[in-house]
């Protein structure tokens, strides 16, 4: 595998003049041929919930997350499958996160095609149209058509004044948390903003009331 990595990072990265060892440390997790699955966070609304919002009554949608995190990549897998083969039954079930359908997705798939588990029926994407792709990306509805802009999760959120899901971590620096400290937990809360966030900007496009504080569960 090492020689693996160098031709990788060769092609990737031809004029970087930094050691391949410190790239690999930095970089390798991105990539699902050398990288591992240590967590998957989700969550999926559950219904409204009455509020009050300036003396109004208002409707708030409810958000349950769940969090699969640990050392046994094949166990997390298999877990998050489960659901997924449940929820996808339910009618107009999507995926949703931002940047999810060119990384997400795509490193979970080719994570578990080397483990040798099969994908549910809502991951077998391959021949589909892509209406027929049961996923909504928030980067691609923030390009509005200009499919050359990218945007982080950061600074979308920033921007449409939505709470930072990276308070306490980077995406760079999991790698580092894991392998270092190994804090499962802290990690799982860093997923688990994300997915608040994705939840967030959801209701933003579709001019929905934010979530609130009491309209997140985590099981």
């Amino acid at each position: 595998m090492q020689e693996l990595w160098l031709d990788k990072i060769s092609k990737i990265k031809p004029e970087i003049e930094v050691e391949p060892a410190t790239v690999y440390l930095e970089r390798a997790s991105f990539y699902a041929e050398f990288g591992k699955i240590i967590c998957i966070s989700g969550g999926f609304f559950t219904g409204l919930s009455e509020t009050t919002n300036t003396g109004q009554p208002a409707k708030h949608y409810q958000l349950r997350l769940k969090a699969f995190a640990g050392d046994d990549e094949t166990i997390i897998l298999r877990e998050f499958f489960k659901v997924v083969e449940k929820m996808q039954t339910r009618p107009g079930f999507k995926f949703v996160g931002h940047n999810i359908q060119e990384f997400d997705i795509p490193y979970i798939c080719r994570r578990a095609v080397i483990l040798g588990i099969p994908l549910p029926d809502a991951l077998q994407l391959y021949g589909k149209k892509p209406w027929e792709v049961p996923v909504v990306d928030t980067l691609h509805l923030w390009r509005f058509g200009d499919s050359r802009h990218y945007i982080s999760l950061q600074l979308l959120t920033t921007v449409l004044d939505i709470p930072s899901p990276k308070e306490d971590l980077q995406g760079s620096e999991v790698a580092r948390v894991y392998w270092e400290d190994h804090d499962l937990e802290r990690i799982a809360r860093y997923c688990q903003r994300d997915v608040v966030a994705v939840a967030q900007l959801l209701l933003r496009f579709q001019h929905k009331p934010l979530l609130q504080e009491g309209d997140i569960q985590y099981v």
